[in-house]
C-alpha cells in the first residue's frame, strides 16, 4: 500500500508552539518498523495550477511571495516562512497522489493532510491549503479526460472539528458530497453547512459515536453514489486528546476506521485517506491511533489486490 509523506520538509515553529509537528515523523518511524508493507514515498509538490482548482490565485500568490497579512497568518496559526508554504504544498500533493493511486489500487494514504479549515481564499486552524478539496477537483479533471461519466467524490470527515473550509468550498457543487461528524461545541465556532453534518455532544463515547456514524453512512448511501472517497481519519476524537472533548477509546476508533473502510469495500469504492487532527496529551497515543488506522487500511488494501490478481 502506498503512503506519501512530507514531514522531512521542516515547518519551523517557535519553542512552545502547541501544534504537535513531531507526530508525523514518529508515525513514519512506526510504520517503517511495524508495517513494512506500507511503501512510503516522498510527496510531490502541488503546483499553482492544481491549487487554483480550489484556491484563489491571489491567496496562492500571497503565500508564495510572503505578502499575506499578519492577521491572515494568525488565523492559520503558523508563522509565515517559505518552508511553511513548501510543506503545505507537499501535504496537498500527498493527498492528490494518494487519491490517484487509490483509483488504481483501491486504498492509498497521506501521512499528514486533512487540512479542512482552509477556504478558497484563506486558511485557518493550522490549515493552509485544503488538500482533500484539491485532490477531489483534480481527480475529477483527470477522470473526465478518460471516462464518459463524471467522477463523484464523497469526503468523509471524521476529524473532531467540523470541516468548515471543505463544506464552504463545495456548497454549490453537487458532484462532491461532504459528510462531517464533529464535536458540536468545538472549533470552529461558526460552522458551515456540509451536505451532512452530525454534531456530537461533549463526552460522546464509543457506542453513541458508532451509532451516529452508521446512521450517517446510511444517509450517504441513499443520497449519493461516489466513485471515490477521501477519508479524514482524525485521531482527535480520542479520549486522551487535548482539543477533542469526545471520549472514544482505541477500540472505538479502530471500529470507526473499520466501518468506513468496509463501507467502501462492500461497494468497491476506492478510498484515499489522510490523518487530519490529533493533539494527544501523550503524543505517542495520537501516533498509536494513527498506526491502527494504517493496520486497518492495509487489510483492505490487500482485499483490493485480490481483484487485480
Amino acid at each position: 500500500m502506498q503512503a506519501f509523506y512530507s514531514d522531512h520538509f521542516i515547518l519551523p515553529l517557535p519553542a512552545g508552539h502547541r501544534f504537535p509537528m513531531a507526530k508525523y515523523a514518529l508515525l513514519r518511524e512506526r510504520l517503517a518498523s511495524e508495517l513494512p508493507r506500507v511503501a512510503m514515498l516522498e510527496a510531490p509538490r502541488a503546483s499553482d495550477g492544481e491549487l487554483a482548482l480550489v484556491h484563489s490565485p491571489a491567496y496562492i500568490a500571497s503565500l508564495e511571495q510572503g505578502t499575506i497579512s499578519p492577521q491572515a497568518m494568525r488565523e492559520i496559526g503558523f508563522p509565515w516562512s517559505a518552508a511553511m508554504v513548501e510543506r503545505s504544498r507537499r501535504s496537498a500533493g500527498a493527498t492528490v497522489v494518494a487519491a490517484r493511486m487509490a483509483l488504481h489500487e483501491g486504498v492509498a494514504a497521506n501521512l499528514a493532510g486533512g487540512t479542512h479549515h482552509a477556504y478558497a481564499g484563506k486558511g485557518g486552524g493550522f490549515c493552509v491549503f485544503n488538500d482533500a478539496a484539491v485532490a477531489a477537483r483534480l481527480m475529477q479533471v483527470e477522470w473526465g479526460r478518460q471516462q464518459r461519466q463524471p467522477l463523484r467524490v464523497a469526503i468523509i470527515d471524521l476529524d473532531v472539528h467540523q470541516g468548515n473550509g471543505t463544506a464552504h468550498i463545495f456548497q454549490q457543487d453537487g458532484s462532491v458530497f461532504t459528510l462531517s461528524l464533529h464535536g458540536e461545541k468545538n472549533f470552529p465556532f461558526h460552522k458551515e453547512s456540509s451536505d451532512l453534518d452530525v454534531a456530537l455532544p461533549d463526552g460522546c463515547a464509543d457506542e453513541p459515536y458508532l451509532q451516529a456514524l452508521e446512521a450517517a453512512l446510511d444517509a450517504l448511501q441513499h443520497r449519493f453514489e461516489p466513485g471515490l472517497v477521501i477519508y479524514l481519519a482524525g485521531a482527535d476524537p480520542f479520549a486522551g486528546d487535548r482539543l477533542g472533548r469526545l471520549k472514544l477509546s482505541h477500540d472505538g476508533l479502530e471500529a470507526r476506521d473499520r466501518r468506513v473502510f468496509d463501507w467502501c469495500w462492500q461497494r468497491r469504492i476506492p478510498l484515499a485517506f489522510a490523518m487530519a487532527g490529533g493533539y494527544g496529551v501523550k503524543i505517542e497515543e495520537t501516533v498509536q491511533v494513527q498506526l491502527t488506522t494504517y493496520r486497518v487500511a492495509l487489510e483492505y488494501w490487500r482485499r483490493w489486490q485480490t481483484l487485480r490478481a
